[in-house]
């Protein structure tokens, strides 16, 4: 058993970090796929928004140097001569330039539309019939020229270009300083949640084995919290059944070795001469093998209420017909005991839909019960009244009572109120237990209430009414 346990509990130790791994690896391909997408849309927008500053920034200069050189001259003879690096005049003391400076990314027209700054297909001294992407340059108010944009600027300097090489230099930092940070919380939640369920397994894998009684730390109000919580209850219920059981088959054998060994006393002192088979010893046997019977078929009847294979033959029936039938089998038990066995019932009450043997056998073990614990000069009060969608029938007396510590135990198998004095008790002690499986199984409740030893007792049948 040690052995299996062991491997059971290494199987679910690999299978846990198998799971944290997992749990780990989609937190962090959720992220990198999260961090790429913004990282490439964050770098096509900053590279697509500083093109677009770099071309409205040599808008501003085009315009700026053209219409100063207009201000200052007055015309736009030797415009280009405004515009160093790009159209430098001719200068035959030094050589050109290696590579051909770049063109101005505007063309501009003078007042009658004749190009005197060219730039692509518009030619220096051409008048362009164009109208479109044409753009008044004014002075004063006073249009001096026109704008006509060619095309973006062709290519960044060194100067943006390292600027953008910077930025993506902190973006790809950035990327993967949150890459490691995903990946440590990834491994934290992981852990968070995981812990819960390896501690609920581990629980498991013990319950298994059969120590009973497992309970698990509930350390959130979650799911997880909640399925602990689950656990926890069915490990009680679960120990709790099984002590039940236990001490079950121990009260059964308890309850069948006295009159067995009663019965089998007698037999062999009849058998070895000892004892005559008179009628009083007789009477005796068969009381023994009475009691015997009435174990077994409680017995029975419980286990049938336990699988939910009580037999019930329903019908309509009044409440006080059912007061009344049972008034009458202890009205003479009643009187004899010097005790007042009264019976009432508010009008009109609905009927319910019950087996009426069953609620009969109920109720006759509720008045059997309050008759042993009444003493002379008491009353036993049967009622029956209606609350809301439901019939209530009562047994109340005045009698001894019960311990409040005593009520949530008196319907448990085989506990009588005095185990001192079984025998004041009478019946098998499985009557109560019985009484509730019954009223269960037509749906209703069995209470009991009390304020204590000398006060006396309540029990209390809440049945769905059928009417």
């Amino acid at each position: 058993m040690t052995a299996h346990v062991t491997t059971l509990r290494l199987n679910h130790e690999v299978s846990v970090r198998s799971l944290t791994w997992k749990l780990t690896l989609v937190i962090l391909g959720v992220s990198l796929l999260s961090i790429g997408s913004v990282f490439l849309l964050t770098r096509w927008v900053t590279v697509r928004e500083f093109d677009r500053l770099v071309n409205a920034q040599a808008r501003a200069d085009f315009v700026e140097q053209v219409t100063t050189y207009y201000q200052n001259t007055g015309s736009w003879r030797g415009v280009m001569n405004a515009l160093p690096g790009r159209f430098p005049p001719p200068d035959t003391q030094n050589p050109p330039p290696a590579q051909p400076p770049r063109e101005a990314p505007y063309a501009l027209l003078n007042q009658q539309g004749c190009v005197v700054v060219p730039s692509g297909p518009f030619r220096l001294g051409e008048c362009p019939a164009v109208r479109e992407r044409r753009e008044p340059l004014l002075l004063d108010d006073e249009i001096i020229g026109t704008i006509i944009k060619v095309r973006e600027l062709a290519g960044r300097g060194p100067l943006e270009e390292a600027y953008l090489l910077r930025t993506n230099r902190a973006l790809f930092y950035s990327a993967i300083s949150v890459t490691l940070v995903a990946i440590i919380l990834g491994l934290i939640v992981a852990r968070t949640l995981i812990h819960p369920l390896k501690t609920l397994t581990t629980a498991l894998h013990a319950l298994k084995a059969g120590e009973l009684g497992q309970q698990v730390p509930i350390q959130s109000e979650d799911e997880l919290g909640e399925l602990a919580h689950a656990f926890n209850q069915m490990s009680t219920d679960l120990a709790r059944a099984n002590q039940l059981r236990r001490d079950m088959t121990a009260d059964v054998a308890h309850e069948l070795r006295n009159p067995l060994h009663v019965i089998t006393g007698y037999l062999e002192a009849m058998r070895d001469d000892v004892l005559q088979p008179t009628h009083e010893r007789l009477a005796a046997l068969y009381d023994e093998a009475h009691h015997l019977q009435h174990l077994v078929q409680d017995l029975r009847t419980l286990s049938s209420a336990d699988a939910g294979e009580l037999s019930l033959q329903r019908e309509a029936v009044l409440p006080q017909e059912l007061l009344q039938r049972v008034h009458g089998v202890w009205q003479t038990e009643a009187q004899q005991q010097q005790i007042a066995l009264r019976q009432q019932a508010t009008v009109d009450l609905p009927t319910i839909d019950v087996d009426p043997e069953r609620m009969i056998q109920v109720l006759n073990n509720l008045v059997g019960n309050a008759l042993r614990h009444t003493p002379p000069g008491g009353q036993i009060t049967l009622t029956a009244g209606r609350d809301g969608a439901s019939v209530v029938l009562a047994v109340r007396d005045n009698g001894r009572g019960i311990a409040k510590e005593q009520l949530p135990l008196i319907f448990e198998r085989f506990y009588r109120v005095d185990p001192d004095h079984p025998e004041a008790a009478g019946g098998t002690g499985l009557g109560l237990a019985i009484a509730r499986s019954i009223v269960e199984a037509h749906g209703g409740t069995l209470s009991a209430t009390s304020d204590g030893l000398g006060h006396g007792t309540a029990f209390e049948i809440r049945l769905p009414c059928a009417t």
